[in-house]
């Protein structure tokens, strides 16, 4: 399979990795300092760049009929738009807030607590997620989808990036520090006990591994996925 990677920082050079490892071709590299590229000579694209290119890469994909997976967060504001343009180039995308198969697990596991969890209103809830100091957006994209997840299945309606919030919206405390891949914890908390879930990364490869598995998936598919149809869970 002939991958290109739209954004070569770290994690488009781990993903460079596993992809040879997987016995798969580079066959483009582009960054900030990329000027013009062909797109059609890859089969499929890996976009981790940054949420000012995304929407121009993943479109610029879609209009040249080449599949792309996309890891890049803090552009969804336009997430429509381009779901719209892929309908309307018959085109193939993934979108993940993060393609770790054990975070993609941990996503179902969420839901799933919230679900339990919705009629206990003793119990308030609050996230909390910690990246490294590189990282541009807060809270992550994980952290959102997590936030999203307890929504859909409880009475909250909103999330906020502050400790200061209303009754039905959830809290979420974002932390930078030095070599942290990503730590994602859920907390509900009642005046006679607190139940948490945490999903920690240990390094990057588990994001890589995910993407790749992912690329290597929708080859030959047409439509808007997700990592649960990858993963075929949910």
């Amino acid at each position: 399979m002939r991958i290109a990677l739209l954004g070569y920082g770290k994690m488009g050079k781990v993903i460079e990795q596993v992809a040879l490892q997987r016995g798969h071709t580079i066959v483009l590299k582009v960054d900030e300092h990329t000027k013009s590229y062909d797109i059609s000579l890859a089969d499929v694209a890996i976009d981790f760049s940054v949420p000012s290119a995304a929407v121009a890469n993943i479109s610029n994909c879609l209009q040249h009929d080449i599949p792309v997976i996309s890891g890049t967060t803090g552009w969804l504001k336009d997430y429509n738009s381009v779901v719209d343009l892929c309908h309307e180039k018959n085109g193939a995308f993934i979108y993940a807030s993060n393609f770790s198969l054990g975070v993609n697990i941990f996503f179902e596991l969420n839901k799933n607590l919230a679900k339990m969890m919705k009629n206990l209103s003793q119990y308030n809830v609050s996230l909390e997620e910690t990246h490294h100091t590189q990282k541009l957006d807060a809270p992550s994209g994980t952290a959102i989808t997590l936030a999203e997840g307890i929504i859909e299945q409880s009475n909250y309606k909103n999330w906020k990036l502050d400790a200061n919030v209303d009754a039905n919206e959830i809290p979420i405390e974002a932390k930078r520090i030095d070599n942290i891949p990503g730590t994602h914890s859920i907390n509900y908390e009642s005046k006679i006990d607190a139940i948490n879930i945490t999903h920690t990364a240990h390094n990057r490869d588990g994001f890589a591994l995910g993407a790749v598995i992912a690329a290597e998936w929708i080859i030959g598919k047409t439509g808007v996925f997700t990592m649960n149809d990858v993963l075929n869970i949910g």
